[in-house]
């Protein structure tokens, strides 16, 4: 047990004396589990320690809520870990990167795949021999969900090349962790379950698809891609055809931001926050249109046309609208011959109606007609492989459309999803 306490004392020194991964314990499960060997060291030879058992049962139950081993966590902490070695690396290749750095990596490596092979029996019978225990605490072992290159290595220490080929792809930080997030108040907050929607799921407006898809890649690529506004009727799959790109090139390293039209004043202040970032980005606003002097559309003008500040190639905007002219116009806004009227009022009237344009591209989506609504229908019915005559099918939908919201593809997802349900609950009590 000597020897044991021996290699405890290595451990915590060891961990003390990280130099870039020190934050991998800045979460709930890495700091029950610094408290754990916190309590440890000062373990009373002459009393129970209940302190040190419950802060062992807190790390515990802390991974069995995440369902996590101790070996994926680690893992999972250090691919999305942002520190000068995880930030660098993406902009430059690892032979370039300072000698200083590489090897302070490594030193962290090691001591932290010494962690990963560190025993749970041990920790618990550490805690056993500090909090003066008569048994030994319960020991859990969730299995490995993952097999990355750091799960299948003998040696960290070896792997820089995999770890910065993985910081590359799927950067660090907030954008490791999520695919999608959104501003909240002043931040950048992740979305934990996006809309999982798909490219092949939306049919019936294959060019404006195409023409997204190709601007989409343009970036991608990292040239310089046009702002896009999504113009059309409600339900015609505007906002899911963003969404399908997201799943489609997530793995190219795109991110999609959701920003409020009510924020959009942050917009300037979040494209500074992604220029530097190694992912692309599009920033979504959904059901955009503006009130007169609103400075949300004047934060969005700057965005779209720019400033002093060049622009940011690593972002497009993305927005739709059931507006053609995004800024509300009434007849009072037109010119009267009054001498109070600014002389050159039709030129304000104008650079409201023609705001739209300061998009690169419009894509405009009309209603669907009854062709393609079925068209929709189908294709829907067909990825779930619902069973049912066509002709019944055709006919319920357009029932359904015709109590309902009309034919768009939004009218069509709701059809179909209510009437699997349908059949499903039929099935089920025959």
């Amino acid at each position: 047990m000597n020897q044991d306490l021996n290699y405890y004392y290595l451990i915590h020194q060891e961990i003390s004396s990280l130099l870039l991964y020190q934050s991998i314990f800045d979460d709930e499960v890495g700091k029950f589990f610094l408290e754990v060997l916190d309590l440890i060291s000062l373990r009373n030879k002459q009393s129970i320690d209940i302190n040190c058992v419950q802060a062992y049962s807190r790390w515990f139950r802390s991974l069995a809520s995440q369902g996590m081993s101790w070996q994926d966590y680690l893992v999972t902490r250090i691919l999305i870990d942002d520190n000068p070695f995880s930030q660098q690396v993406q902009h430059s290749p690892l032979k370039h990167l300072p000698q200083p750095l590489i090897e302070a990596t490594q030193h962290d490596l090691r001591i932290l795949n010494n962690l990963y092979n560190l025993p749970l029996e041990a920790i618990s019978q550490w805690v056993k021999e500090a909090a003066n225990l008569s048994f030994i605490p319960f020991v859990g072992q969730f299995e490995n969900k993952d097999q990355t290159f750091l799960h299948q290595a003998d040696s960290w220490e070896n792997c820089l090349q995999e770890l910065a080929e993985h910081y590359g792809h799927y950067g660090t930080g907030i954008f490791a962790q999520y695919k999608a997030l959104k501003w909240q108040n002043t931040e950048l907050v992740g979305i934990s379950e996006p809309d999982g929607i798909t490219l092949a799921e939306i049919v019936g407006y294959e060019h404006q698809k195409e023409t997204l898809i190709k601007n989409t890649e343009i970036l991608l690529s990292g040239y310089s891609a046009l702002n896009i506004l999504l113009y059309g009727s409600r339900g015609s799959g505007k906002s899911s055809l963003v969404k399908g790109l997201l799943n489609e090139y997530y793995s190219q390293g795109l991110r999609l931001i959701e920003v409020n039209k009510s924020q959009l004043s942050n917009l300037p202040v979040i494209v500074d926050e992604l220029r530097n970032v190694a992912q692309k980005f599009i920033v979504f606003v959904d059901d955009l249109s503006f009130e007169e002097d609103n400075d949300n559309f004047k934060a969005l003008k700057v965005v779209l046309e720019g400033n002093v500040t060049a622009k940011a190639q690593n972002v497009v905007v993305y927005a739709t609208s059931n507006r053609r002219h995004l800024i509300r116009e009434y007849f009072e806004d037109r010119p009267r011959p009054k001498d109070a009227d600014e002389i050159h009022h039709w030129d304000t009237v104008q650079e409201k109606l023609s705001f739209s344009d300061r998009f690169g591209l419009t894509l405009t989506f009309q209603p669907a007609n009854q062709d393609t609504y079925l068209e929709i229908v189908h294709h829907l019915a067909s990825q779930i492989d619902l069973k049912i005559d066509k002709g019944e099918l055709e006919f319920k939908a357009k029932q359904w459309a015709t109590k309902h919201n009309g034919r768009s593809g939004r009218t069509a997802r709701q059809f179909i999803d209510f009437f699997q349900g349908e059949l499903a609950i039929r099935n089920y009590t025959i």
